[in-house]
């Protein structure tokens, strides 16, 4: 468990549903909470978050037990439309709150993010949800949100992997003390085959996924892996329990090239 900076823990690892049809979601996420995973990561882009909520809600686990995650899209930010996209999300989900809702992306252009950010203040005002945070954020983006609030997001999901591995803004988030959780974290199996995430999983009996994740593990971040097969996501899982050495975590540091795959939080509008 991670303890976040209101307060409230956090698994520090969970299950993403991103590009999940909309009709298979509910099985591949009822399979994960069988399988031992307590925190789902969803968003309103992802366009399955009926499906995430009735597994949710059909799981012989208690609502307080699982940490569910959603995000409000960039076609919702502002005030007014905001609440909007959070009371649909809440419609699409069938649950009667949210564990953590994030700022999917600043879109900067539109200038709408702090004002955005006021908003999800009062939904955890009003209890409604009850940590908020942001996703794709920058520096000066979190600079800005914090000074102009007062209040700091419990986290920021960005993209980081091995080949993208973040460092920069792993640094600025432990100053500002928001955890760091990755998404895209196996780097879509670029990496794999090289000679030091392949080389590890060879020695210690374990499939490249779970060397990958270890990592990020063994940097104190927060992992979202998808997968909807039972038995990948069980592997997955089992990566909490693998322990990499200190040359282990370096080797695959080095394999950091400042790859980026998704877009430009700075220029991205969606």
């Amino acid at each position: 468990m991670m303890t976040l900076n209101d307060g409230r823990q956090m698994p520090q690892m969970g299950l993403g549903v991103w590009q999940m049809p909309e009709d298979e979601t509910a099985v591949a996420v009822g399979h994960a909470l069988q399988a031992g995973y307590r925190l789902i990561d969803g968003a309103k882009l992802y366009g399955n978050e009926e499906g995430l909520g009735q597994a949710v809600r059909d799981a012989d686990i208690p609502r307080e037990d699982i940490f569910v995650t959603s995000k409000l899209w960039n076609d919702e930010q502002g005030r007014d439309a905001a609440r909007r996209g959070f009371d649909a999300t809440m419609d699409r989900l069938g649950l009667d709150y949210l564990d953590l809702y994030l700022i999917h992306w600043p879109v900067p252009a539109q200038d709408l993010y702090v004002e955005t950010w006021k908003v999800l203040i009062e939904l955890r005002e009003e209890g409604r949800v009850k940590s908020i945070g942001v996703a794709n954020f920058q520096e000066p983006h979190l600079t800005r949100l914090i000074g102009e609030t007062g209040v700091t997001p419990v986290l920021n999901q960005i993209e980081l992997h091995p080949a993208f591995a973040q460092a920069q803004m792993r640094a600025v988030h432990d100053r500002m003390g928001i955890a760091t959780q990755s998404w895209a974290p196996l780097g879509r199996g670029a990496d794999f085959d090289s000679d030091a995430v392949a080389g590890i999983a060879a020695r210690l009996g374990v499939d490249p996924a779970q060397v990958i994740i270890a990592w990020h593990l063994a940097h104190g971040l927060s992992v979202i892996p998808k997968s909807q097969n039972p038995e990948r996501q069980k592997r997955n899982l089992a990566a909490l329990e693998l322990r990499l050495s200190d040359a282990d975590i370096a080797a695959i540091d080095a394999l950091d090239h400042d790859n980026r795959t998704g877009p430009d939080p700075e220029t991205f509008s969606g």
